[in-house]
């Protein structure tokens, strides 16, 4: 259902009822651990995924820098120059 290199890769899902007595598949939710990571600095134009370009090469790993942070919206990790933020190793 999900490609090998998504987050939710080999998570497990369930059925979920919806509110008109259907159900439908959802995502377990993820226990998202501590990862060790190297304090980087946003610059200007920063985004997640040319972040992960650069330190994975692979632009679509983006989400490990997303679930290092505690911000609940990824995007806004970025928004602010100079911010530091965690980005884990391989």
């Amino acid at each position: 259902m999900f490609l090998g290199n998504s987050r939710y890769a080999g998570v497990e899902l369930q059925e979920v009822p919806l509110p008109d007595g259907r159900g439908t598949l959802a995502v377990k939710l993820r226990r998202l651990r501590s990862p060790d990571g190297e304090a980087t600095v946003v610059k200007g134009n920063d985004r997640l995924d040319i972040m992960s370009e650069r330190r994975y090469d692979d632009a679509t790993k983006f989400w490990h820098i997303a679930d290092a942070n505690t911000e609940l919206q990824s995007c806004r990790l970025v928004v602010t120059p100079n911010r530091v933020i965690q980005v884990p190793g391989q």
